[in-house]
């Protein structure tokens, strides 16, 4: 059994496909879902995952960033792109009331789309928020009935908002934000309660790199890759107070019971 990060920006310049995938590898994560953002980056993301089928996967969405880019064209770009077996989830889609690049409208527009289309086509969410936990809740919860599940992407929220969304029958996504002993201390309050079935690993590389995580500036650049995921894992199976070994079990069987992954290598697989 090995590791998948179900969460990487691969379209990313800062990450160097090969050399970043061959470490990935060599650090025993063998699957890794690349995240789509927009309609140029969910192409990108399922050409890639088409080259490499056993070690990579695809979500197809748009950011609430973008949702101001959100038409009749792009949801249908987006069915065109469901057809292809890399894709194995909607998204990244959600609220963002931070920065709100795009309008509150524009992108609860965009969202409840991606959320029809979603389950129209069966398949889970890949979702974002921020500051909009309110408003995400009451769109998901409209759907749920006809929703095939989903992750919250990145969760850094409180208990009472992780047990929220785990009413809703979602994965929570934990990433290198579970490390930061300042800015992540609510966040690892959350976690010692997550239950080990509902719990998915990512990096969310390049982003989002690990407090603690030792200097390798003249390999990684800086960044965030996937590699590190085992780091993060670390930290989360000592604040749930398990071994390492079963959270490694636990969140490879989620990570194939939401996304319906059939197989994952190990090693370079052709």
């Amino acid at each position: 059994m090995t590791w998948s990060d179900i969460g990487v920006n691969f379209t990313d310049k800062r990450l160097f496909f090969e050399p970043v995938f061959k470490r990935a590898l060599t650090a025993d994560v063998s699957h890794i879902i690349i995240t789509g953002t927009n309609i140029d980056k969910s192409q990108q993301a399922v050409h890639l995952a088409q080259q490499y089928p056993h070690h990579l996967s695809a979500t197809i969405g748009v950011h609430p960033h973008h949702a101001n880019e959100f038409s009749d064209e792009t949801l249908n770009e987006l069915q065109n792109l469901a057809n292809s077996k890399s894709v194995v989830a909607i998204g990244e889609c959600g609220l963002d009331f931070n920065r709100n690049f795009s309008t509150p409208d524009q992108q609860l527009f965009a969202f409840e789309q991606q959320l029809k289309l979603a389950c129209e086509l069966g398949l889970p969410v890949f979702l974002h928020e921020r500051d909009a936990f309110k408003a995400q809740v009451e769109l998901l919860t409209k759907y749920r009935k006809t929703l095939k599940g989903g992750v919250v992407h990145c969760f850094t929220g409180d208990i009472e908002q992780m047990n929220r969304y785990l009413e809703l029958d979602l994965y929570i996504g934990i990433t290198g934000w579970v490390c930061d002993l300042k800015r992540g201390q609510t966040l690892r309050e959350a976690v010692k309660s997550l239950p080990l079935n509902r719990i998915l690993l990512e990096t969310d590389a390049p982003y989002l790199r690990p407090k603690g995580l030792p200097n390798n500036h003249k390999v990684d650049n800086g960044n965030n890759e996937p590699a590190y995921l085992p780091f993060v894992a670390k930290e989360a199976a000592n604040l749930m107070g398990t071994d390492l070994t079963t959270l490694k079990l636990a969140s490879q069987a989620n990570t194939q019971a939401l996304f319906k992954i059939p197989t994952m290598s190990a090693g370079l697989a052709e």
